[in-house]
């Protein structure tokens, strides 16, 4: 992707606005997670900013609706994502 849809620090704000939301519950239980497994809270915000970030540039890609589902299972694979590989190469 050439032009970013939003820069980190504004994704990094999308994730502590659906912290302080509780919004998705998925978001809250993954930071939790991280957490606890070891990860600081900072760098597990900038882990679930990738996965915003990728589903917001599948949103524009598609032209179909933000898909909660597909965000969530992102979460999920977090720390370990295949996909995370691919982000980070990119820098």
């Amino acid at each position: 992707m050439t032009d970013e849809l939003l820069d980190g620090e504004q994704l990094k704000t999308i994730i502590e606005n659906q912290l302080e939301e509780g919004n998705p519950i998925r978001v809250k239980e993954t930071l939790m997670r991280l957490v606890m497994t070891g990860t600081e809270r900072s760098d597990a915000i900038e882990l679930m900013a990738c996965a915003m970030g990728l589903e917001m540039e599948a949103m524009v890609t598609s032209g179909n609706a933000f898909d909660l589902d597909s965000y969530c299972k992102k979460l999920d694979q977090l720390p370990d994502a295949p996909w995370l590989a691919d982000i980070i190469d990119e820098d």
